[in-house]
């Protein structure tokens, strides 16, 4: 499955895909688009963790949602899709609230990557010091809600961000536990745009091309292609 890939990458970089293992909290939206593009990318060892199931509202952006899913675990979906796609992957589920409480559940120190694409900000908050503690590499994910172009979005240390209220609670969180590491973040330049709910509005497009652009940029790191910010 893998040989048009291979006419662009030799065999140390196919190794380090295959070798690597990440864990990506969040497969909605963002987090679910990033994980089909690691799966086909060949990554070897992915786990998913995420307490929420599917329903009707994901339809229209999550690429893992469909009409045959609503009301199954995301997490377990993911595993199912990502084998269908490449028996040979490692998928772990973890189909739990990620808190202080449980993350000793899961062997964080055995990742070589941490994916952000979770919604709650102490969760976010709480994987960004992990990453500090076990000196493991870590991109986050901010606001992608209430926003309608795609080509707005980018990727930056927190401390660079703007129009951006996700972050702009992150960067307070940071400073409040010391916290100066220049942590990459996927955000966008994009003024959100006002509703009168406080259900976030979004399309197919925004998320999806975040999800496809982290994954773009844990994909070059890994392969030691291109450049961008280095985390710490």
């Amino acid at each position: 499955m893998f040989e048009r890939m291979k006419l662009l990458l030799n065999d140390e970089q196919i190794n380090k895909l295959v070798n690597s293992k990440i864990l990506i909290v969040g497969v909605g939206g963002v987090g679910g688009a990033c994980f089909e593009a690691l799966v086909r990318l060949g990554i070897g060892n992915i786990d998913v963790v995420d307490n929420d199931v599917f329903d009707e509202s994901n339809l229209n952006r999550q690429l893992l949602a469909t009409k045959n899913n609503i009301g199954h675990s995301k997490v377990l979906e993911a595993q199912l899709r990502g084998l269908s796609i490449n028996p040979s992957i490692s998928i772990n589920c973890y189909k739990m609230f990620l808190n202080e409480a449980n993350i000793d559940k899961i062997n964080v120190s055995s990742y070589d990557y941490i994916i952000d694409c979770c919604d709650t900000m102490t969760t976010k908050l709480l994987l960004i010091k992990e990453a500090i503690k076990y000196n493991i590499k870590i991109i986050s994910s901010m606001g992608t809600g209430n926003r309608l172009d795609a080509t707005k979005l980018e990727i930056k240390s927190i401390w660079k961000t703007n129009n951006d209220p996700v972050a702009k609670v992150m960067r307070k969180l940071l400073r409040d536990n010391n916290i100066k590491d220049k942590i990459p973040v996927l955000c966008s330049k994009e003024l959100p745009i006002k509703t009168h709910s406080r259900t976030p509005g979004s399309v197919s497009l925004v998320p999806n091309v975040a999800g496809f652009y982290i994954a773009n940029y844990v994909f070059s790191d890994i392969i030691n292609y291109g450049s961008g910010i280095n985390g710490r």
